[in-house]
């Protein structure tokens, strides 16, 4: 069992959905209050790990195969994004899609952390 943490575009209802055909959908949740999440060039989140001044960020965990993250989910992602490990609200780990860290892209971050859920970003901008 592969838990991924998914708080973008590959939620369910969400354009890269499609991505995660035949994992199977575990529940939705939010991360321990120990990130920052930013809208990448206001087209991908991005959480990055703090040690305060985080905040939770709502998504939805799947039981993804190594193969599948191997095959399609990895290949899509933008590359300002890297894989990483998160600590869910309930302590357990999952991996997900962190800010690569040192930063080195042109794109602008905005952060959004306030927010602290993509669709409700989406829909306020």
């Amino acid at each position: 069992m592969t838990l991924m943490f998914f708080n973008g575009g590959a939620m369910r209802g969400e354009p890269l959905h499609h991505l995660l055909d035949g994992s199977p959908f575990v529940s939705t949740a939010k991360t321990a209050p120990k990130y920052r999440f930013y809208a990448v060039g206001e087209q991908c989140p991005a959480l990055y790990p703090v040690s305060h001044g985080g905040a939770e960020v709502v998504g939805e965990v799947y039981d993804v195969s190594l193969d599948d993250l191997r095959d399609k989910v990895l290949p899509s992602e933008p590359h300002e994004l890297e894989l990483g490990v998160v600590e869910l609200a309930d302590g357990s780990s999952a991996f997900a899609m962190l800010l690569r860290r040192p930063y080195t892209s042109h794109v602008a971050l905005r952060d959004i952390t306030e927010v602290g859920d993509w669709r409700a970003y989406k829909a306020s901008v």
